[in-house]
């Protein structure tokens, strides 16, 4: 087997800005998500999965 190259990385060679992009997509996702929900659920006269499947159930 071949020998393996590892190198570590010290406090002050981390750089964190990858791992913040990462967080702030899933926030922005999570947000629009979110937003798309409330938009389709909640905003009209009554929330539209509940709405077709209640009837559903009872009759």
């Amino acid at each position: 087997m071949g020998s393996r190259v590892s190198r570590e990385i010290g406090h002050d060679e981390y750089d964190p800005w990858g791992t913040l992009s990462l967080i702030v997509v899933y926030f922005v996702a999570l947000t629009l998500m979110w937003l798309f929900t409330y938009f389709i659920e909640f905003v009209g006269n009554t929330p539209t999965v509940m709405g077709m499947i209640v009837p559903v159930m009872l009759g």
